[in-house]
């Protein structure tokens, strides 16, 4: 699972890591972003822009879903009503610096970051939606898909978001693209596995708290 994370990085390096040439929207620091937030998203090659974190499918009646579509399974994501459209047609790069895990240890869940080893930002591989409650009213929403943890998260949880390799990232935004057994050697071929992580301070815990500090590496001791 992922539900929570950092996107931190400034516009300049985002664009250089993305190619991006058109950006839609303000781009901020947020060290502890969490459901419903927008988030930066990739769309279409060279744009970027921002979604809301939480997927509502266009059969939805109302925004009640969102919520429980935050992740989507890569194991199911073709199959399952909720997202078989949008992993056909309708792809997006979720723009990140790091996320966050907890890591049960004796009576308390201890928060983990966890990022590149070259601590670059880096893309979720994403799906979007559009949501119409009347005629000219969007909401527009997307889910960040989920795979069994590599070797380098499986001890602190045993799932991950799956990270793109940057040269994943143009067919995955093809929708042109819409052959899932094709999609589903992307994402399992074209995934990360190699990452970096530490604990961090427990601030993290509530959402509310937003700052560098989110991310800074705690020692034992001091957990």
């Amino acid at each position: 699972m992922c539900g929570r994370f950092a996107q931190f990085s400034p516009l300049s390096v985002i664009q250089e890591a993305f190619n991006i040439r058109t950006v839609t929207c303000d781009v901020t620091p947020n060290y502890n972003i969490s459901p419903m937030q927008e988030i930066l998203v990739v769309i279409r090659q060279n744009r970027l822009g921002k979604l809301y974190w939480g997927l509502v499918p266009s059969s939805a009646k109302d925004l009640s879903r969102a919520s429980r579509c935050i992740n989507a399974r890569a194991e199911t994501v073709g199959e399952k009503p909720s997202f078989r459209g949008a992993f056909r047609k309708r792809r997006c790069l979720v723009v990140a610096d790091g996320f966050y895990e907890w890591k049960q240890e004796s009576r308390r869940k201890q928060p983990w970051y966890i990022s590149l080893p070259s601590k670059a930002p880096f893309a979720f591989a994403g799906l979007w939606e559009t949501w119409e409650d009347r005629p000219g009213n969007n909401y527009n929403s997307c889910t960040i898909i989920t795979t069994k943890a590599s070797e380098s998260v499986r001890e602190i949880h045993n799932r991950m978001p799956i990270i793109l390799l940057p040269e994943t990232y143009a067919a995955w935004l093809d929708s042109e693209n819409q052959d899932a057994g094709q999609l589903n050697t992307l994402l399992y071929d074209g995934q990360v596995r190699k990452l970096k992580s530490y604990p961090v301070s427990r601030y993290v815990n509530l959402p509310k708290n937003n700052g560098p500090q989110c991310v800074e590496p705690v020692k034992n001791e001091a957990l």
